[in-house]
């Protein structure tokens, strides 16, 4: 049996036990990980040292053990590889410089200049495979092409994603070259990943509900569906996650999706559908909702069991419908890995 337990269930097996990881598990609810980013003097300094990098991104493997590790990074690095400016404003989180024409669009760099300006990424996945166990999955990321273009065109982030919108209804024909931009720069991104040593790699499509009818269709789906069919002609080897976080009952046309590995859910989708519609076709990963690691108590046993009595009669890796929160309760955790392995 292959002890990898990760890539055992993208390979449409069942586990007795689901293995289990969680976004964002490595963060600022740990203690180690805010001494080290003190250390690193700042998020992207964080992000851009290796030797920090892999130590952030192996601290929850050590303390928990999970059974993959996710590389420490942020979906904005893409960007600014591409040449636009970010940086972190305290207490409000990550600014770009707002891409404002086409001009801003054709000047987006190429593919070589960002391989370079990404090269430290890359020797923290070499550095993390190189001390993580084999059992352990090693998992890169980039962020989806709609969800970036979010950012790069509000210059921050939002809730209702108006900016991009706004742009994507007035300038269709620039917008979908800036998507198809980033798709392209996304695919070598996720492929240098896997060279480097990830198992698996994750599209995350953080805003993906914000599009319905046509426009998911053309700017959320056919980009994950691009993406994970290159790398896969690329890596036949490698696993592929795709996360359209809020996009409800289409979910299910991910399913149609034969490059895409596993079907990543949010906290909002009823197991009972996702069991019917989803796993019968895909593994899935996720669910639970990170706001029961920060209040925990009874109430978050019984989510855990309802998830579990839902999904572990099919493939399914045991993980939160969106990321950690810097309150999270560590000894919560402790509390959900232990209830999972009874």
């Amino acid at each position: 049996m292959l002890k990898n337990k990760i890539i055992r269930v993208l390979n449409n097996k069942t586990n007795k036990t689901p293995p289990v990881w969680l976004m964002r598990q490595a963060g600022r609810y740990l203690k180690e990980y805010r001494d080290v980013r003190e250390k690193a003097g700042g998020f992207l300094d964080l992000c851009y040292n290796p030797e920090l990098a892999k130590e952030v991104t192996l601290q929850p493997i050590r303390r928990f053990d999970f059974d993959a590790a996710i590389l420490f990074a942020d979906i904005l690095l893409l960007p600014q590889a591409l040449g636009r400016n970010l940086w972190f404003e305290s207490g409000e989180g990550p600014r770009l410089n707002p891409i404002l024409g086409r001009k801003d669009i054709d000047n987006l760099q190429n593919n070589d200049v960002m391989n370079k300006f990404l090269a430290n990424i890359y020797e923290t996945v070499r550095m993390v495979r190189s001390e993580l166990s084999q059992e352990k999955a090693l998992i890169g990321f980039a962020g989806a092409p709609w969800t970036v273009a979010t950012y790069m065109i509000a210059g921050r982030g939002g809730d209702d994603q108006k900016a991009a919108k706004v742009y994507m209804t007035r300038n269709p024909e620039d917008f979908g070259v800036l998507i198809d931009k980033i798709t392209l720069a996304t695919i070598e991104y996720l492929s240098q990943q896997i060279k480097a040593g990830a198992d698996v790699v994750k599209i995350f499509d953080s805003w993906a509900g914000a599009l319905g009818g046509t426009y998911f269709r053309k700017y959320v789906y056919e980009p994950i569906k691009h993406i994970s069919q290159e790398l896969k002609k690329r890596h036949p080897e490698a696993k592929v996650i795709a996360f359209p976080r809020g996009c409800g009952a289409n979910y299910k046309s991910f399913c149609e999706l034969d490059f895409v590995d596993c079907i990543a859910l949010d906290s909002t989708v009823p197991p009972p559908w996702i069991k019917k519609e989803v796993q019968k076709t895909k593994p899935i990963q996720g669910n639970l909702d990170p706001i029961h690691l920060v209040t925990g108590g009874d109430e978050m046993l019984r989510q855990i069991d309802y998830i579990k009595e839902n999904f572990v009669n099919g493939p399914y890796i045991f993980n939160l419908g969106h990321g950690i929160t810097p309150d999270a309760d560590p000894k919560n955790v402790d509390i959900l890995l232990k209830r999972l392995s009874q």
